[in-house]
């Protein structure tokens, strides 16, 4: 087992790249058959790592490896399936570079074999509510923690979603108990990435006030993720079809987020076109008088 030095290490790492970066690209590496935008093109090791190295190629500065769909609609998969498609593609990302690799989980096992394996974050869309022995192993290995907002589960996210007040204030009030959670188990603020979670148990509506107004979330002193790529509100918005053709509409997000939300790291599937953006509007920034 790893000991919790280097994985300390890599976390300090970590946090220091999003303080130097205007904004941190996560490039999303799905190992899965069912993902909704890339499911089954790199369910298998070799393809998988041939991906991770176009990630980092294109400027990807945290590569977020997922064993597990959560697309709407989708049911979980069994601990043994989900370490098989993501712990050898991790040991072989770990051989070729030393980017930080993020696991995308909700399984307190996955994630401990995962850090094993030389992943240096925890992604958990449940906020640690699915496993509550997620918030030892992060303890543990201090660990930076993505911890996001979610109405439902996966499979019944999409339902009708419904929120008694604003969306930005119910997901405020959701991240002051997950925060109060985790340094009461232990987990420093320190290590706390906070995820609104755009289209988990949210309408077009919901995600559109929460990119509108992501900079509500910077009031708790951590850094924020947004992740919005390719999802489907961002073809109802502008009436596509393809999610191929989704990708301009993750592009005014991202450029949104950049200079108006506060996020510091965006997920999204398409680094190099992001990465782009995002540097061309950094040198445009930096000559504003």
């Amino acid at each position: 087992m790893r000991e919790p030095q280097q994985p300390r290490a890599m976390t300090i790492m970590i946090f220091e790249q999003l303080k130097k970066c205007s904004m941190s690209i996560m490039g999303i590496l799905n190992v899965t058959p069912d993902s909704f935008y890339d499911g089954g093109k790199y369910d298998h090791v070799d393809a998988a790592i041939e991906h991770a190295h176009q990630l980092i190629d294109a400027g990807a500065n945290i590569i977020d490896v997922g064993g597990e769909s959560t697309r709407p609609g989708s049911l979980p998969v069994d601990t043994e399936t989900e370490l098989k498609r993501v712990v050898p593609v991790i040991r072989s990302i770990r051989k070729i570079s030393d980017i930080p690799v993020s696991i995308d989980t909700t399984k307190a096992i996955v994630a401990r074999e995962a850090i094993e394996a030389g992943a240096s974050m925890v992604n958990d869309i449940s906020a640690c509510l699915s496993d509550p022995e997620m918030i030892g192993v992060v303890k543990q290995f201090e660990l930076p923690i993505v911890m996001m907002h979610m109405q439902g589960t996966p499979e019944t996210m999409q339902q009708c979603p419904v929120y008694d007040g604003w969306v930005v204030d119910e997901i405020c009030s959701f991240f002051e108990e997950r925060i109060a959670y985790a340094e009461s188990n232990g987990v420093s603020k320190e290590c706390i990435i906070l995820d609104p979670g755009i289209g988990f148990g949210k309408t077009a509506e919901h995600n559109l006030d929460i990119i509108a107004n992501c900079d509500r979330f910077k009031k708790f002193g951590v850094p924020i993720l947004l992740a919005p790529s390719n999802k489907r509100f961002i073809g109802e918005v502008l009436e596509l079809q393809s999610m191929d053709d989704r990708i301009w509409g993750t592009a005014a997000v991202s450029a949104f987020a950049y200079l108006c939300s506060g996020a510091d790291i965006i997920r999204v599937h398409n680094v190099s076109e992001i990465k782009m953006i995002l540097t061309m509007l950094q040198v445009l920034k930096s000559r504003i008088q």
